[in-house]
């Protein structure tokens, strides 16, 4: 069809825009021919009338389909422009975060200015091996295409990195690299990258500098090749560089600066070793202060100085030539300071002793006077004189301008020289992968000479890159047969041809050079002269004659001329060179040797930007003159030989090209701004591809998609079974101008457009499909509404009509019961006022006979009152008349009284001054006195008998007195009694009036009292209120606490649950992770293992080249290599960490914490073994010693035969009973449960006593029967000697005679005592270590009751503190006291096992004796003996033949044992016929019989050679998922036989008697069971990695592109990089294909007896393989992000859930390993709007990471145009919902992840006397005992 008829009504299109470049707008309505003006639309709302230019009549570009936008490859687009290229960027880069997009054979690389999680190791690894169209757009993709390449076709291939300043060059190539070193399988090996990368920080520091674009743009190129060995191993890299802009060294335009080692010198010049440098701040040095910004925000030039000086070591450069580079650096910058003065205008002169000069000849160490004087002459060399000629002042700045620079640049080549040797490799290159690292198209303000250079190369590289497109294209249309024409694509030849053809630009610089007085203006005039006119892509600016320009591919660039001649030349004396050549510093001579003689593979010239070629592997020898004739190049001329040898590097390989954009100027991140991405999409060659793709048939289908696409554009009759038919016929139909689209012999191409067109008529007809099942659906859903609301209806008016009949009746009921309660209320209402009047005037009449009644009361109380106030008013007048006249009378006899009792004082105080006088007067007269006494003496006691009778008297005295003194009273009181009656009544008078006051007083207070009572009360009843109210608060508040404090219990039980789970949790996933990493060193350690027999048998091969001839085999060849390989198997564990010490530095990171606790271990393993060896070598001297003894014994015959046999049964008897006895103690001693147990008189203990007495009861026993035999000896020989049988007599006599030897009875006599005596010691020796055991239990009591007691007095002090720190200190006590009681306990079962043990070695040696005494016995007794015995015969028990289930074999037979059971076995015969883990049991039972001869040599021989074997096997067939799954089988059967016949208490639950019977006696292997379960391990990971590797091709296929539900996805245009078909064709994987592998993996597991539990484990291995691998496709490729891919996702993991539910496995943990996929193919199909969508996206994808779910939603992409895209916004939102989730930020899923496996116990029934060995296995040689 016509492109005007796709103009309709609602189409879009693109118009230019000055500011967005283009915006979208649509059609209001349809173009027709001729029209000039096109009714748009924008998207802002606008309208506008787009004018079409009249003379070009060129219609907008059409946009493409919603489902196109977005698409991984540009060429995938139906309209193939400018603008969509653009939009299409635009919406990966900003809406879905996605910075790379294919254009055809270009990876577009944009600079997100954001580090990314799209780089990792298992990014690297989903890319590994997979097709470019396949995946994503990626680096690693293009990096895989490349190694893929290299690999497949044999041809060198290279990665051309292309891109402006700051758009991420070196970082794409360093991606790169690592891919390759990562892929190659040499990433912890070579180290190669490593290397390169370290050398980035000095490489940066001389060859980056801060332009106005970039603050660390490369200023140089880099061609890196990595080489790579046969195999495509990583050996080695080599370095060339390219186009360093030396210019810089001296000049630096505005804003700029120089190279960064200059200013990290400046920053560190107070460092004390850099203080001979003299240097100082960067503003003072002419070469970096032109710029005028000496600092890079965010950079610190010293830190930057230090990471430099580390590179420095890394590469090997030592301290003494890093100083050295220093100096040189430092001497340019004091260089640059050297000032000239001139002297006239030829001639100039430096100051004497100049400070910058002397520094600067000081650091080069060459003298002062010769650098002054040639930095201002130079020599003149004519054909018969030389002659010195002084220069200007000009001239020498100059020179010494371009002696800078030359210093610098090759100071630039020996650093480079240093980092290839670093990367060098002996081994020899078999192909190489190049990855270039150059800066793109550069414009600037002011472009010169480097500017000139650097666009003349892209030109070289655009030509190539378009020759490269164009040849592709047309090798497409010729591969499938189509007829084509000349395609037309821009030709930059003529570009190339005006720069480097003859009397181009470069001629022309370099002629005008050779010229004496050449100018810049001169130079200039001659390219006007030239080109001007004459050339269409040169032109001449309007308003300079000092410029030209030239129009590139990439857009016009005006160059000014000025400086073009002076760069171009880059003139450098020799005589300055000489000077420097002279010098004494040794490092700067090396700088510059002859380019033949340097070391350095990129020898530089004097250039702007100097051209550094590759130097040949042999140095060629030049002739003198070369060096001078390399000096007059000019850098043009060197520049075109270094770009052409760059491009035949280029052509010789097949190239890949990467182009990086810088999305914006201001390094924001994800910001977008077009009109930079515009000039570098055309700068860059993008756009050019798109133009070649475009101008042929961009659109390309195979012809299963298209029908598969367009089925719906077919009808029935349409469809052929030849899809290639019917799609012919189709597509007549549909597009009736053939030229179209073209038919391939696999695809059919058409032109830009059609496929929107195609598109169109899709969508018209899948709308017109909608509208018609819309129409028949909304009628249906229509009429279904219409007889639903007829129903309803209905159904209404019947429930209304009876609802009103009810209402009726309902009404009639009511009137009448209203008249009959009316009827009953009157009667009621009149009854009641009857009433009521009634009580009224009963209560009237009852108040008015209470009124009277009362008042008559209130009478008769007032008189009955006043009568009682009377009577009491009396009584107190007259007691108080009667108190007053006592009163008074009492008075006056005090009174009278006193006055007597002074007048008796006044005498005393006379009498007293008299007898004081008459003392004074008479003082001699002392017998007077005495004689005075003696009279005072006697009329004291007479005074005493008259003072007794004074008593008498006065005592009926006062009786008297008081007679007369009542009688006194009681007239008184008549007498007042008279006088008081008289005043009487007017005191009762006024007494009454006073009363009736205090009456009226105390009413008013009892009033007040009353009131204040009443509210008192009211007061009170508040108060008894309110704190009834806080009482109810209270108990509320209460109920409340004692609520919360049970909510708290229960919310802190709960939490401690909680807290406990999770500790246990924690703790399983420390066990899990414990348990993988050891796993992980095992497996690591098997590698190394490998490696190291690979490594091994190289050096055989290598060393030992074979003759031709036989070669004789040492015999013992095959034990030495097994004592070599495997020594000791016992060891074996500790082996490990010493053998995997060296490498693992290398390869694994070592875990500390793990190496410790096996070096631990370690360590106390060999003590275990030393002490075990002591003791072995001790029984054995033991054993020599006894069996050398009985060897000097003579053979006895006969009766000692006899005797012998007697012997051997008391020894067999006693053997059973210590053995019951043993196995007694064992059960007494595995109760010791409790610390009581052992206790005296506990069972234990009792048991023991028991048994000590019951032995020494057994040893007095053995005596008394030694004693009896001897007697009955010698009665057998008194009875045998007369008889004379016919055949044995003689015999018989011969034997009793030769007995008569007392000494030989008496010598079996002693030996017996001898055997009962050690006996008797090992019984004692084994009761004192049990009663030191018994102490030792005692003492653990104490030290438990002292704990008890500890923990009582941390429980009390715990109560003390607050709840929550309570329960943390109970916690962490609890931890502590478990770990402890853990501690103990491991430290009780090693003592138990090392008593056990001790037990079992003493018995060994009895039962060793015991066999060898039983060997011939029963053959040796004749028949006559047993017969003719005639006093007490003896009971002999004559043993059945019982199998015993071992097997016997020779030593010699060992290798041919191991041979054919192990190495010669086909596990497919053996499974389908024999039973499960016949080796294993045929192995165990060998190792029974050898532990049943107490032969540890032949055990130890067997098992190591047991385990070489079958490691041996996994080895030569490990890719075989049988031998692997069938040895993994065996050897966890030959592992549960260990346990379950070792004798341990714990494996011996399931056994049945007979088994028991059959446990090992001599031998503790539990070191070879732990070897063996390492073994296990590593046979695991192994079978994991071959099912991995069988699953790998079949998931991708399966689970994610076949169409399980055909149908339901349709298939999307595909670009030029076409990813694998979702159609299933022949050979392609299928969800069937997966199954039926399933099926197959674990048919072969249990026809091979694998463990139910291990299966399990396989299972869910194999299941997150599946799921991982799905995931991560998924998560890396957007063409699968669909609603229709999400159901196919879903259905396929139910069929894989039906096949676990099929197979009894859903309780393996299968299906929680699908639930990630589960989850994203959920999140695919749900609803993706509004904030509810986003909060159940959250909460249902638990199991997927942010960083998933966010990947998923960017890549989410329409298949049709009736599904809608996820918003940014709704993105955001999610981002914003789960910022909080704590995840892991990892993108894809570990698909390499292998969790650790454990081997569960399961021993087996089968009894081992049972098994038969078929003859099909070739084992004759072993018998069964």
């Amino acid at each position: 069809m016509a492109a005007s008829e796709l103009y309709t009504k609602f189409a879009r299109v693109w118009i230019p825009d000055p500011e967005e470049v283009w915006k979208s707008a649509e059609l209001l309505k349809d173009y027709k021919p001729g029209d000039k003006v096109l009714l748009l639309h924008l998207e802002d709302g606008k309208d506008l009338e787009y004018r079409l230019d009249p003379k070009t009549k060129e219609l907008p570009h059409l946009r493409n389909p919603d489902i196109l936008v977005g698409e991984n490859d540009l060429t995938a687009l139906s309209y193939l422009h400018e603008p969509a290229v653009l939009h299409n960027l635009r919406v990966r880069f900003i809406d879905s975060k996605l910075i790379y997009t294919y254009c055809g054979i270009v990876l577009v690389a944009i600079n997100p200015y954001e580090q990314l999680p799209i780089y990792g190791e298992d990014i690297i690894n989903a890319y590994s091996g997979q097709n470019m169209g396949d995946m994503d757009p990626h680096i690693f993709a293009v990096a895989e295409e490349a190694y893929k390449q290299m690999a497949r076709d044999e041809r060198n291939q290279s990665i051309i990195v292309s891109g402006e300043s700051g758009a991420g060059k070196t970082v794409s190539a360093k991606y790169a690299m690592r891919y390759f070193a990562t892929v190659s399988g040499s990433a912890s090996e070579a180290n190669v990258e490593e290397k390169v990368l370290a050398s980035n920080p000095i490489m940066e520091s001389i060859g980056n500098a801060k332009t106005t674009r970039n603050d660390n743009s490369s200023r140089f190129g880099k061609y890196i090749e990595i080489g790579f060995d046969k195999r495509y191993r990583i050996i080695g890299a080599n370095m060339r560089t390219y186009l360093l802009e030396k210019s810089r060294v001296v000049f630096q335009a505005e804003e700029e600066r120089n190279y960064h080692i200059f200013y990290q010198l400046c920053a560190s010049a107070n460092l004390p070793e850099f203080k001979a440098l003299r240097l100082g701040d960067a503003n003072n040095f002419h070469y970096t202060n032109q710029g005028g910004s000496p600092v890079i925000e965010g950079v610190d030039d010293a830190k930057e100085m230090a990471h430099t000086r580390q590179a420095c070591t890394l590469l090997g450069i030592s301290e003494s030539y890093q100083m050295g580079i220093f100096r040189i650096l430092a001497g340019i910058l004091h260089l640059g300071n050297v000032v000239f003065m001139s002297r006239d205008s030829d001639s100039c002169t430096i100051p004497p002793k100049h400070e910058p000069l002397s520094i600067f000849c000081d650091l080069m160490g060459v003298a002062f006077e010769e650098m002054s004087h040639w930095l201002c002459h130079r020599k003149l060399a004519t054909a018969t004189e030389t002659y010195i000629k002084p220069i200007s002042k000009l001239q020498a700045t100059n020179a010494r301008d371009a002696l800078a620079k030359h210093i610098y640049a090759k100071l630039f080549n020996w650093i480079v020289d240093h980092v290839n040797q670093a990367l060098h490799s002996a081994v020899k290159q078999h192909s190489f992968i190049g990855v270039l690292d150059i800066y793109g198209f550069e414009t600037f303000e002011i472009n010169s000479f480097e500017q000139f250079c650097i666009n003349y190369a892209n030109e070289k590289l655009q030509q190539q890159f378009n020759m490269h497109v164009f040849k592709l294209e047309q090798e497409e249309y010729m591969k499938e047969q189509i007829p084509w024409t000349l395609i037309d694509f821009y030709d930059n030849q003529p570009c190339i041809n005006l720069i480097e053809s003859k009397l181009g630009i470069l001629d022309l610089l370099d002629e005008e050079c050779k010229m004496p007085k050449g100018t810049d203006d001169t130079w200039a005039q001659k390219l006007y002269n030239t080109h001007l006119n004459k050339c269409a892509l040169f032109e001449k600016p309007r308003l300079s004659n000092k410029a030209f320009i030239i129009q590139h591919f990439a857009d016009k660039v005006e160059y000014q001329c000025e400086g073009f001649l002076e760069k171009n030349k880059d003139t450098v004396f020799e005589e300055q060179i000489k000077v420097l050549k002279s010098s004494k510093f040794k490092m700067l001579p090396e700088l510059f040797q002859d380019d033949e003689k340097a070391v350095s593979p990129t020898s530089a010239t004097s250039s702007g930007r100097t051209p550094l070629t590759r130097t040949p592997s042999k140095p060629t020898k030049g002739r003198p003159g070369q060096t001078a004739k390399e000096h007059k190049k000019t850098v043009g001329h060197q520049f075109r030989n270094s770009l052409h040898l760059l491009m035949e590097t280029l052509n010789a390989t097949t190239p890949h090209y990467v182009r990086c954009i810088k999305p914006n100027d201001f390094k924001f991140p994800f910001t977008f701004d077009e009109k930079r991405a515009v000039q570098q999409l055309r700068a860059c060659g993008v756009l050019e591809t798109i133009r070649i793709s475009a101008a042929g048939f961009p659109s390309r289908w195979t012809y299963q998609e298209f029908f598969s696409r367009y089925r719906v554009l077919m009808k029935q009759k349409d469809v052929l079974s030849d899809r290639k038919q019917t799609c012919k016929n189709v597509l007549e139909k549909l597009i009736v101008d053939k030229d179209k689209y073209q038919f391939g012999k696999t695809k059919i191409f058409f032109r830009a457009g059609q496929v929107a067109y195609l598109e169109k008529l899709r969508a018209d007809k899948l709308r017109a499909a909608c509208i018609r099942i819309q129409k028949t659906i909304r009628g249906w859903l229509l009429r279904k509404k219409y007889l639903r609301m007829r129903k309803a209806a209905i159904t209404v008016q019947r429930y209304v009509r009876g609802h009103q009949a009810r209402c009726y009746a309902k009404f009639l009921r009511r009137t009448k019961a209203a008249t009959i309660i009316q009827k009953y209320w009157r009667m009621y209402v009149a009854r009641r006022r009857y009433k009521i009047m009634r009580t009224a005037a009963i209560v009237l009449q009852s108040y008015l006979r209470g009124y009277l009644a009362r008042n008559r009361y209130h009478k008769i109380l007032r008189e009955h009152k006043a009568v009682i106030i009377q009577k009491w008013v009396r009584g107190w007048l007259a007691r108080t008349y009667y108190r007053r006249s006592i009163h008074a009378i009492i008075y006056l006899q005090c009174c009278f009284r006193r006055m007597m009792a002074k007048r008796e004082l006044k005498k005393l105080k006379i009498e007293a001054r008299s007898v004081e006088r008459y003392k004074k007067l008479h003082i001699g007269m002392e017998n007077k006195i005495m004689q005075l006494q003696r009279k005072v003496d006697e009329q004291n006691k007479d005074y005493k008998c008259l003072m007794e009778k004074l008593t008498n008297l006065e005592g009926t005295y006062n009786s008297e007195t008081e007679k007369l003194r009542s009688d006194l009273e009681r007239l008184q009181l008549s007498e007042e009694e008279a006088k008081i009656a008289t005043g009487r009544v007017l005191s009762l008078q006024e007494e009454i009036a006073k009363l009736r006051k205090d009456l009226e007083q105390t009413r008013s207070e009892k009033k007040s009292i009353e009131e204040h009572a009443d509210r008192y009360k009211q007061e009170t009843e508040q108060l008894v209120s309110n704190l009834k109210e806080e009482n109810t608060l209270l108990k509320q508040e209460k109920e409340a606490l004692n609520h919360r404090i049970v909510e708290q219990a229960k919310e802190m039980t709960e939490t401690m649950e909680k807290k406990l789970v999770e500790e246990t949790k924690q703790l399983e996933l420390d066990l899990n992770d414990e348990r993988l990493r050891y796993q992980n060193l095992l497996n690591e350690f098997s590698r190394l293992e490998e490696r190291y027999d690979d490594l091994k048998e190289e050096m055989t091969l290598m060393v030992n080249v074979p003759k031709p001839g036989h070669k004789r085999t040492d015999s013992t060849h095959s034990s030495n290599e097994s004592e070599y390989t495997f020594s000791s198997e016992i060891a074996e564990t500790e082996d490990i960490p010493s053998r995997t010490e060296e490498p693992s530095e290398k390869k694994v990171p070592l875990d500390m914490s793990l190496f410790l606790k096996l070096q631990k271990r370690v360590t106390e393993l060999e003590q275990e073994k030393q002490v075990m060896q002591d003791e072995l070598d001790r029984k054995e001297e033991q054993v020599l010693r006894s069996k050398a003894k009985e060897e000097e014994r003579p053979q006895i015959r006969g009766a000692e035969l006899e005797y012998e046999s007697l012997k051997r049964q008391e020894l067999e008897s006693e053997n059973k009973k210590l053995k019951n006895e043993l196995n007694e103690l064992r059960k007494a001693l595995s109760e010791k449960s409790s610390p009581e147990v052992t206790a005296p008189g506990a069972p234990a203990y009792r048991v023991l006593m028991e048994q000590l007495t019951s032995v020494s009861e057994e040893l007095d026993v053995r005596k008394e029967e030694v004693l009896i035999l001897r007697s009955q000896l010698v009665s057998q020989k008194e009875a045998i000697q007369p008889k004379n049988t016919m055949t044995d007599s003689t015999i018989l006599l011969e034997d009793v005679q030769k007995m008569k030897d007392k000494g030989e009875i008496a010598q079996a006599y002693i030996g017996l005592k001898e055997t009962n005596r050690l006996l008797e010691s090992q019984l004692q020796s084994q009761k004192r270590s049990h009663e030191n055991e018994a102490e030792a239990l005692r003492g653990e009591i104490q030290s438990l009751k002292e704990e008890n007691n500890r923990q009582q007095q941390l429980l009390a002090q715990n109560l003390q503190l607050p709840p929550e720190a309570r329960i943390e200190a109970s916690l962490q006590h609890e931890i502590t006291r478990l770990t402890n009681e853990n501690l103990d306990l491991m430290e009780q079962l090693e003592k138990q096992d090392k008593t056990v043990r001790k037990l079992k070695k003493q018995l060994k040696v009895f039962a060793k004796k015991i066999g060898e005494l039983e060997v011939g016995q029963m053959e040796n007794v004749s028949p006559g003996q047993i017969i003719d015995e005639p006093i007490r015969p003896v009971n002999i028990p004559r043993k059945e033949k019982d199998f015993q289930g071992m097997l016997e074999y020779k030593k010699e037979d060992e290798q041919k044992l191991v041979k054919n059971l192990i190495l010669e076995l086909k596990p497919r015969g053996v499974a389908v016929n024999l039973i499960p883990g016949l080796p294993a049991y045929i192995l165990f039972m060998c190792v029974r019989h050898a532990d049943y001869l107490n032969d540890d040599q032949k055990v130890r021989s067997l098992l190591t050679s047991t385990i070489n074997s079958i490691k041996k096997v996994l080895k030569k067939r490990g890719d075989d998922f049988e031998t692997v799954s069938f040895w993994l089988s065996n050897t966890c059967r030959f592992l549960h036989c260990l346990k379950q016949y070792s004798g341990e208490e714990g494996f011996m639950k399931h056994n049945t008697s007979r088994q028991n019977e059959h446990c090992l006696t001599n031998f503790d292997l539990a070191e070879y069971r732990q070897v063996l379960s390492d073994l296990a391990i590593q046979i695991y990971q192994q079978l994991v990695r071959v099912l991995e590797n069988i699953l790998q091709p079949m998931i991708v296929s399966g689970m994610l592109e076949h169409e399980t539900i055909q149908g339901v996805s349709g298939v999307k245009p595909t670009g030029l990089r076409k990813r694998t078909s979702s159609i299933a064709d022949e050979g392609t994987y299928t969800l069937d294909s997966i199954l039926r592998q399933l099926n197959s993996f674990h048919s072969v597991m249990c026809q091979h007896g694998m463990d139910p539990e291990l299966i399990k484990q396989v299972v869910k291995q194999m299941f997150y393989i599946v799921g991982a691998v799905t995931l991560n496709n998924l998560l890396l490729r957007k063409d699968m992000c669909s609603w229709s891919k999400g159901m196919q996702i879903r259905y396929n993991v139910s069929q894989l859930e039906e096949w676990l539910r099929d197979k009894n496995l859903m309780n393996s943990g299968a299906k929680e390993t699908l639930e990630p996929l589960i989850q994203a193919a959920q999140l695919l199909q749900v609803k993706k709007k509004t904030d509810d969508d986003a909060e159940a996206i959250c909460s249902m994808c638990n199991a997927l990471t942010t960083a998933q779910i966010v990947k998923v939603l960017n890549l989410y992409t329409p298949v049709n145009e009736f599904e809608e895209r996820v918003s940014v916004s709704f993105i955001r939102t999610i981002q914003m919902r789960l910022r909080d989730r704590k995840d892991s930020p990892q993108l894809l899923m570990d698909a390499k992840h292998i969790f650790p496996v454990t081997f569960p116990f399961n021993p087996s029934s089968l009894a081992l006397e049972t098994i038969q060995i078929p003859a099909s296995l070739g084992l004759g040689f072993i018998s069964r005992v």
